[in-house]
């Protein structure tokens, strides 16, 4: 069902709208007059968020939009929005879509032609000392230890800069992992608490921040942000040269298909790709 609002002649606008992380001072002007001006407000969560309207005076309608409704809710903020009214879409904290709720309406703003506009906040990345350039955003890292370990080896190879969400009871086995797969002097950057009381910024090599965590120099407490850097070129070239002189020695005595699986475990590569080398080298 769509909400039940008067028709205009032209559709609103969708706003996606950045909200602080912990500092409820950390908001643009812009962001809070867009706040004040919307028809309506869309929420995560409206308990918490109206402790941030209440305390820039913006009273605008709230309403939740979660990953329980967001299907329905997506019809009924459509609707209201083919009618000519303005949404604001907000999270708990952070920039909405990034790890929270919101792909479906955003989504169904582009299908129907009505625009969307972003009001941007902070983020760890500008913060973080590494290349802005080019970066992927990784979210959460799987709970288990295969699955961690496995998502990760499939990103050694990444040249772009990389994002992880990451909680304090795992941040201390994930930063031991990359240490393992992505190498001991990978730089990266460990954001804790931004914007917070407790705010801690730490860039170092990957082994230094491990070493931190364990004296507990970094606190295992409040959200982690994770930024590491990208794997250099030069650097993948050498682990590719390594990889084929380990998988040719190993093809000597064992079918190419288990050497490549031994090559990997060795070197941490990805056994399909180093297979795929290994016969184009053959011909």
């Amino acid at each position: 069902m769509t909400a039940s609002v008067q028709k205009t002649t032209a559709p609103g606008i969708l706003y996606i709208v950045a909200t602080p992380i912990g500092n409820l001072g950390d908001i643009s002007g812009r962001a809070i007059q867009v706040l004040r001006q919307a028809d309506i407000i869309a929420a995560e969560d409206t308990r918490r968020s109206r402790t941030l309207l209440e305390h820039h005076a913006i009273k605008t309608r709230l309403t939740a939009c979660h990953e329980h409704n967001e299907i329905a809710k997506t019809a009924e903020l459509q609707g209201r929005l083919l009618a000519g009214q303005t949404v604001a879409l907000i999270s708990d904290a952070g920039t909405p879509l990034i790890n929270d709720p919101g792909y479906r309406l955003v989504s169904a703003a582009h299908d129907h032609a009505i625009r969307v506009v972003p009001i941007p906040g902070p983020a760890a990345l500008s913060a973080s000392g590494l290349a802005t350039h080019r970066f992927c955003f990784e979210g959460y890292l799987p709970a288990t230890d295969k699955a961690r370990k496995d998502s990760l080896r499939r990103l050694q190879g990444e040249t772009r800069t990389l994002v992880f969400y990451e909680t304090p009871r795992r941040i201390a086995a994930s930063i031991r992992l990359m240490v393992e797969l992505f190498g001991a002097e990978r730089r990266a950057a460990i954001a804790r608490e931004l914007t917070k009381q407790f705010e801690q910024i730490v860039r170092a090599p990957l082994a230094e921040l491990n070493e931190r965590l364990a004296r507990e120099e970094i606190k295992r407490k409040g959200e982690f942000v994770v930024v590491v850097e990208g794997r250099r070129e030069g650097r993948a070239n050498r682990a590719t040269t390594e990889a084929r002189r380990i998988q040719a020695i190993l093809t000597q005595a064992l079918p190419p298909g288990q050497a490549a699986r031994l090559t990997a475990e060795i070197t941490g590569g990805n056994k399909n790709e180093i297979y795929r080398l290994a016969m184009r080298d053959k011909k």
